[in-house]
């Protein structure tokens, strides 16, 4: 079965751009598509990831099959690009924690054409909880498409009831960690506000919405660029919002590097991806009941990236896990 979808382009912008951020992968990802002949604007296909986009068109791609092996199980190992790339950090009989890629949709979804993570989870065989209902097997929190880190499965019913009342209680978490322009002014910002759907672009989240949901977000300065126009930030979510970092930053003008949505005009600065890891995870085990707490290393692209902009020579003090902890401690 042929699988093609559509995708309309509102604003100018380049075509892989678009994308892009349209279907979660990395420019070069959308550059081998176009090359291939997958794509098509406005009923013409497409050989030029640069193509110039005016606004209004309708774009078409036509994704390449994902083959079945002879006893129906997809064979991600040689179709799908980010199979090896899903990094197991820690693994017991209740729990899975894993290094997601960027580009990496979590859970199927009836927009949602490409394999996924709980895909992957299917195909290597790993038990996992069903609570969820079977599109969401062992899934207790997600990460959006671009963004990449640290998450953590649930493979018992008992596991997942436990790691979500850790959701609602605080006592689970992440910390995150993005590459911002322009620079933040003080060394911490708090943001206080509602987010819900833009009735503008429904792509957005906005804040400030009556009909939005409370939602709470700590930002901290790391480290300047060398140039000191971008900003290394860590930051912590005190609630769980769709896009929350993402539309707490546009709030007072900031942005992170690589995110198409939300960037300021015009864009300054370009990258394959949103830089935005979710690079610390910190629980309760639910059988054992110690606090755990992981780190998820940065992808090749993101390390490449902050060691072209950032003086390294402070770089892997600053990011170590537990000052960021402790630096988040001691300022909230």
């Amino acid at each position: 079965m042929i699988n093609r979808q559509e995708y309309l382009c509102q604003n100018p912008q380049r075509l892989d751009t678009f994308l892009a951020e349209a279907i979660g992968q990395t420019r070069s990802q959308i550059a081998q598509l176009i090359k291939k002949s997958a794509v098509e604007v406005d009923g013409k296909s497409v050989i030029r990831p640069g193509v110039k986009l005016k606004g209004g068109e309708k774009i078409v791609v036509t994704f390449p099959e994902v083959k079945e092996t002879d006893n129906g199980i997809k064979d991600f190992e040689s179709e799908v690009a980010w199979a090896d790339d899903v990094e197991i950090i820690y693994e017991d009989e209740d729990v899975l924690v894993i290094n997601k890629p960027s580009g990496v949709t979590v859970h199927p979804a009836p927009s949602v054409k490409e394999p996924t993570l709980v895909d992957w989870l299917k195909h290597k065989g790993i038990r996992l909880s069903t609570i969820s209902g079977e599109e969401r097997h062992g899934i207790v929190h997600r990460l959006d498409k671009g963004t990449s880190g640290a998450m953590v499965i649930a493979k018992t019913n008992e596991a997942h009831e436990f790691l979500s009342e850790q959701l609602q209680d605080k006592s689970m978490g992440r910390y995150y960690i993005a590459v911002i322009e322009p620079p933040l002014k003080e060394e911490m910002t708090f943001v206080e506000s509602n987010i819900g759907r833009s009735s503008h672009n429904r792509l957005k989240m906005a804040c400030g919405l009556e009909h939005g949901k409370y939602a709470k977000t700590l930002f901290r300065h790391l480290a300047l660029s060398q140039d000191e126009k971008l900003e290394l930030i860590a930051c912590k979510l005190f609630t769980g919002r769709t896009h929350q970092i993402r539309v707490h930053l546009e709030s007072f003008n900031r942005h992170i590097v690589g995110d198409h949505i939300y960037a300021l005009q015009p864009r300054q600065e370009s990258s394959e991806r949103i830089l935005l890891h979710a690079y610390i995870l910190y629980f309760i085990h639910p059988v054992s009941k110690n606090r755990m707490i992981f780190m998820a290393d940065f992808d090749t692209y993101m390390k490449k990236y902050i060691e072209n902009k950032f003086d390294m020579e402070n770089i892997n003090e600053i990011i170590d896990s537990d000052n960021i902890v402790h630096s988040f401690n001691t300022l909230s």
